[in-house]
């Protein structure tokens, strides 16, 4: 889709009924992920099954006339060899998923402890965070369990991976503790994080490796050292529960979203409150006094960092511009309850109560060159260290994006 044009859905996906299990319980698809290379598609479709898709989807699954715009180069060279859809079956309710870096160098000694028999190759791994408080770690082309993760008490409700392709994995959950696990040592607890004092929903590291953002049901936002694994600030400034969050892909900014129905755009560095996106009914039959209503289940960043994605109790996907107020785009949606884009871009896969995946069409955007010179920037440079060069302070403020 061009920018402003509304998200088209491409596919949807729909779980077969299973008959051993009651249908109306625990068939929420919690969470859905892309690889970093865009190679597979996963997807908690309920009733303790995880889905794993090769990307691009088949043809099968894609209405006539998006077949160019969905399949990329990859589909040509696809064979006899092409990986096949797989089923996990994890044995618990599935709530968070996570895909480590790809390619990752370290994970072949990984690979190598549990297959001496195999030769030597890189390994993409599937985290899945379950409800028993258990980790279970996936080997992708095979479908086979590396490791079982145990520490957490309670549901794991969210999990992230250091994106360096160190396989540190970061854990979340109601248990109101993070845990830091170390996979090239068998998966090792290397630290408990505590100081929530509810559910810990959502954890999210900053592409530079440097901070870990964590979100629980209070209306605080910690943010840690993954460096020292400690608390370095709190950010406070939602007037309720918080849900989601998500760095932008040049760890420059964070968005927190909250049942407050705003989504806040932070300075990591800072602590600052750059902009909130407030999101309004825009059903007129709809009480707007009813805030629950728009209550806001997830947020995520475009892999250009142009764009973000939310998704809400409304029954909305909306997408916003980075510098607008208001959302540039809509799509009807009902029950979401989680978002995420395709890595390259032009695609955002979501999830609902149901069980089912939808994938809608985003924007494709040419970046600006100065939009390409400020993420290549502060990908290594911190506000306070943009503020200390000797530049123009117009400069500066497009730089620590204090331009809208």
């Amino acid at each position: 889709m061009e920018a402003g044009e509304e998200p088209l859905l491409l596919a949807e996906l729909k779980p077969g009924r299973p008959h051993q299990f009651d249908w109306k319980s625990s068939c929420e698809t919690w969470s859905v992920a892309f690889s970093p290379d865009g190679s597979w598609f996963a997807w908690s479709q309920g009733h303790c099954i995880v889905k794993l898709i090769p990307w691009p989807l088949e043809e099968q699954f894609i209405p006539k006339g998006f077949e160019a715009k969905s399949r990329s180069s990859k589909s040509d060279t696809k064979g006899r060899g092409s990986p096949k859809e797989k089923t996990l079956d994890c044995g618990q309710i599935v709530w968070g998923l996570a895909f480590s870096p790809w390619p990752s160098p370290p994970s072949r000694k990984l690979w190598a402890r549990h297959h001496p028999q195999v030769p030597d190759v890189s390994c993409l791994i599937l985290a899945t965070g379950l409800n028993d408080g258990q980790i279970k770690i996936w080997e992708v082309q095979t479908g086979l369990l590396l490791l079982n993760l145990s520490g957490h008490q309670d549901v794991v409700r969210d999990l992230s991976f250091t994106p360096s392709g160190s396989l540190i994995l970061v854990s979340a959950s109601r248990d109101k503790t993070l845990r830091i696990w170390d996979l090239n040592k068998h998966g090792k607890q290397i630290q408990v994080l505590s100081g929530h004092l509810q559910w810990v929903y959502c954890c999210s590291i900053s592409p530079d490796c440097s901070m870990l953002c964590s979100a629980a049901g209070e209306k605080s936002v910690f943010l840690w050292s993954m460096r020292s694994y400690t608390l370095i600030r709190k950010l406070e400034g939602h007037q309720s529960s918080v849900v989601s969050c998500d760095f932008s892909p040049d760890s420059a900014l964070l968005v927190t979203a909250s049942y407050d129905t705003n989504v806040i755009m932070w300075d990591p560095y800072t602590g600052e409150r750059l902009r909130s996106l407030h999101h309004t009914q825009l059903d007129p039959t709809m009480d707007d006094s009813d805030v629950h209503m728009s209550s806001l289940r997830s947020v995520c960043f475009s892999p250009e960092g142009l764009y973000l994605a939310t998704v809400a109790d409304d029954r909305l996907l909306r997408i916003w511009a980075l510098e607008l107020k208001a959302p540039i785009a809509f799509a009807p949606m009902t029950n979401g309850l989680c978002c995420t884009f395709f890595p390259h871009g032009g695609v955002i896969a979501t999830g609902t109560r149901d069980g089912h995946v939808q994938f809608w069409t985003a924007p494709r955007v040419l970046s600006s060159l100065k939009h390409l010179c400020r993420k290549a920037l502060r990908s290594f440079l911190t506000t306070y260290q943009v503020l200390a060069l000797p530049i123009p302070k117009k400069m500066k403020e497009f730089l620590t994006y204090r331009t809208f």
